[in-house]
C-alpha cells in the first residue's frame, strides 16, 4: 500500500464514536453551518418512510442538526412520494427540477438536480432503500465536515452483509470499482465502500463537480474531488451495517459496466467505442441477447446552470 495512503486511513478514517454528538452540534452552532439531507428514491415505499421519520425525530426534532429532509422522486410508480411527504419529507419529483433540460434515467441525475431544491451548506446523500437504518449513517458523515474545516467530502464504511453471509455485499465494488481504483488513482485505494451511497460534502464542492447521470457518480465524484482539492479532503467515517435490497445479477452487470465507463471517460477523455453492453437471458428457445445501453452523458458542474447562479445571487 502507497504511503499516503497508509497515512490518510490513520488520519482521514474514523470510527462514529470519535464524535459524539454533543460535539457536532457544538460544532454546528458555532459554524452557522447548515444540513440538507438529500434521499434520491425510484419506487421505495417500502423503506422511504422510516428512514425520513428516524431522521425527523433524532436530528430534527430531538436535536436540530439537519435542516431539511428532500426526497427527490426519480419516477416512481408506486406510493414512494406519498409515503415519504406523510413522513415528513418535502418531496420533489425529478421532472419538476430544471425543466428546461430534460431529465435522464438516472440516480446521477437526481443527486445533481437535488442542488437545485436544497440549500444547506453541507449536503448528505442517503440511499432511500435502507433497512433497519439508524440515524448514525447522517450524523456519521456529517460529524467531519462540521468539525474539521480541512474535510470537504466524507463517505460511509460500514458492512454489507448478503443472504445472512458477512460482508459479501458490494460485488461490483470488489469485482470493478476497487480493482480500477488501485490500479489508476491508487491514492482512493483506502476507501473500503467508494460505491455506497452514504455520503456528505460541502457544497461548496458540489457544485463545481461534473455528475454522471447513472451509477457511475459515485466513482466519478471521488476520482474528481481528489483531483480538486486532494486526498487529505476526503474522508470516511465506520457507521457499522448496512442493509438493503439487493439487485440481481444482470443488473450488476449494468451497474459494472456504466462504472467502467465512467472511469474510461476520466482515464483517457477518449471514443466510446460501444456503450452499451449485451447479457443473455434463457428463454425457450435458448439463450437470448439483451442489449442495454451504457451511460454515456455527464451533467456538468452546477456552477455552470444560469438557474443555480441566479439562485445564488438572489
Amino acid at each position: 500500500m502507497l504511503n499516503d495512503v497508509e497515512r490518510w486511513l490513520s488520519t482521514r478514517s474514523w470510527s462514529l464514536t470519535d464524535r459524539p454528538l454533543h460535539k457536532i452540534m457544538a460544532a454546528k452552532r458555532t459554524s452557522g453551518s447548515t444540513v440538507s439531507v438529500v434521499l434520491p428514491a425510484l419506487n421505495e415505499e417500502e423503506t422511504v418512510g422510516e428512514i425520513v421519520s428516524i431522521i425527523r425525530h433524532d436530528l430534527m426534532q430531538q436535536v436540530p442538526l439537519v435542516d431539511e429532509i428532500v426526497v427527490v422522486d426519480s419516477g416512481s410508480t408506486d406510493r414512494t412520494s406519498a409515503v415519504a411527504a406523510a413522513a415528513g419529507a418535502r418531496v420533489v419529483h425529478r421532472d419538476d427540477i430544471l425543466p428546461r433540460m430534460p431529465a435522464v434515467p438516472g440516480k446521477g441525475e437526481v443527486l445533481w438536480r437535488s442542488l437545485l431544491v436544497t440549500s444547506g451548506d453541507i449536503v448528505c446523500f442517503i440511499d432511500a432503500d435502507l433497512k433497519e437504518f439508524s440515524s448514525d449513517f447522517v450524523t456519521g458523515i456529517v460529524g467531519p465536515l462540521l468539525t474539521d474545516p480541512g474535510v470537504d467530502l466524507v463517505k460511509a464504511m460500514y458492512d454489507r452483509p448478503l443472504g445472512g453471509a458477512a460482508g459479501q455485499g458490494g460485488r461490483v465494488t470488489e469485482l470493478m470499482a476497487r480493482p480500477l481504483l488501485n490500479m489508476h488513482w491508487p491514492q482512493l485505494a483506502g476507501f473500503v465502500q467508494p460505491l455506497g451511497g452514504e455520503y456528505a460534502a460541502r457544497r461548496s464542492l458540489l457544485e463545481q463537480l461534473p455528475f454522471p447521470v447513472g451509477y457511475g457518480v459515485e466513482l466519478g465524484m471521488l476520482v474528481d474531488a481528489l483531483h480538486l482539492v486532494g486526498l487529505d479532503a476526503l474522508a470516511q467515517v465506520d457507521v457499522g451495517v448496512r442493509k438493503h435490497r439487493h439487485q440481481d445479477g444482470q443488473a450488476l452487470g449494468r451497474m459494472a459496466a456504466a462504472i467502467y465507463r465512467t472511469a474510461q471517460l476520466r482515464l483517457a477523455r477518449g471514443h466510446l467505442i460501444r456503450p452499451a453492453i449485451t447479457q443473455f437471458e434463457r428463454t425457450r428457445d435458448g439463450f437470448e441477447p439483451r442489449t442495454y445501453s451504457v451511460d454515456t452523458e455527464e451533467r456538468p458542474p452546477m456552477s455552470e446552470i444560469a438557474e443555480y447562479q441566479q439562485r445564488k445571487a438572489a
